[in-house]
């Protein structure tokens, strides 16, 4: 009794610090998942290996909760979970390699369902209040998703893989990743292509500004034949406006992020750097230097604008969360699992 009396006071004392001394608890113990508000971690672990997993990092004790779907729910998550979304009051986690959807309850984080027998799933876009949009890297179709019955209602024939997929009112935008150029346009009432946009060689990311104005991150291929590209397209008359070329084959940027307020991108090549939505040039140093970590995934947190990145270490072992304050200061830094990646706000 005296010790699990002592153990939550220095708890209590490690969360009241200005800087944490980097808080990890494996066992959800303590952890009121209704309550929390935090960041979903998803740990890809290792290929084939099926030891990918969650973390939840907890604003209120300023602690990493690791294994959280596990515990809760008696069973692994499975092979590689690539994304994480919520919608409905369910958390919907896409595991690429295990080609399945697991849906849990947000209050408790209990499975509520599980969709399987999906090829490749990537991404989940939600078009409105009870359907979605699932990509996949090695099926020529998008997955239709119903939310609320939460089946398989049907499939959009791209007759290419895809990656990222972002909808805008009426229509959803979705990158034709390996080895493509392209994004895209489908008409979301009647769940058909209508348009596509050439950009540069693999869009890896999208996000939209405050202006309704698509940024499209585009990583020049594996093979690094082109270089890389940040296209900035216009919603509303359906051009191009800028296209921002990196200047090496070398560079290799992913993981595109935009800020709470709309007006700052950030991305990923070793390092972190940002750059304003109204910016006619990359930028020319990072914000965030990679410092001997090896940057995985990212997250801006849209409320206070603090910078989540991961660090893979060496994609084998047990990988960590590091935490930046708005002006790119490292506020703390947690281990978490085996190649920690997408993140998500609660």
């Amino acid at each position: 009794m005296k010790r699990n009396l002592f153990i939550g006071i220095l708890l209590l004392l490690i969360a009241s610090c200005s800087k944490e001394n980097d808080p990890v608890i494996n066992y959800p113990a303590g952890f009121d998942p209704s309550g929390s508000k935090g960041l979903f971690l998803l740990n890809e672990g290792n290929f084939n290996r099926g030891n990918g997993s969650v973390s939840f990092f907890s604003y209120d004790s300023l602690t990493l909760f690791n294994n959280v779907f596990s515990v809760i729910n008696s069973r692994p998550l499975g092979d590689t979970p690539n994304s994480i979304n919520i919608s409905n009051d369910k958390v919907f986690i896409i595991v690429n390699n295990s080609g399945k959807i697991e849906i849990l309850d947000t209050t408790d984080l209990v499975s509520v369902a599980t969709i399987r027998n999906l090829v490749s799933p990537r991404n989940i876009s939600f078009v409105n209040s009870s359907k979605a949009y699932i990509t996949s890297l090695y099926s020529d179709s998008i997955t239709i998703i119903d939310t609320k019955s939460l089946e398989i209602k049907g499939f959009i024939n791209i007759k290419h893989s895809t990656e990222s997929i972002l909808t805008i009112s009426s229509k959803s935008f979705a990158a034709n990743w390996a080895g493509g150029n392209k994004i895209f346009i489908i008409d979301n009432a009647a769940d058909v292509v209508i348009d596509s946009i050439e950009v540069g060689m693999e869009p890896e990311s999208i996000v939209c500004d405050r202006n309704k104005m698509l940024w499209i991150l585009c990583n020049g291929g594996w093979a690094r034949e082109k270089n890389a590209e940040l296209c900035c397209y216009n919603t509303q008359t359906g051009n191009i406006e800028r296209r921002l070329i990196f200047q090496t084959l070398d560079d290799s940027p992913s993981c595109l992020q935009v800020d709470g307020s709309g007006e700052t991108l950030f991305y990923l090549n070793k390092g972190v750097w940002r750059i304003n939505i109204l910016d006619t040039e990359l930028p020319d140093e990072a914000f965030i230097p990679e410092s001997g970590h090896l940057f995985y995934r990212m997250s801006v947190n849209p409320a206070n604008g603090e910078i989540f990145v991961t660090d893979a270490v060496n994609y084998q072992d047990k990988g960590y969360l590091l935490r930046y304050d708005s002006d790119g200061e490292l506020i703390s830094e947690y281990q978490a699992d085996v190649n920690p990646g997408a993140m998500f706000y609660k």
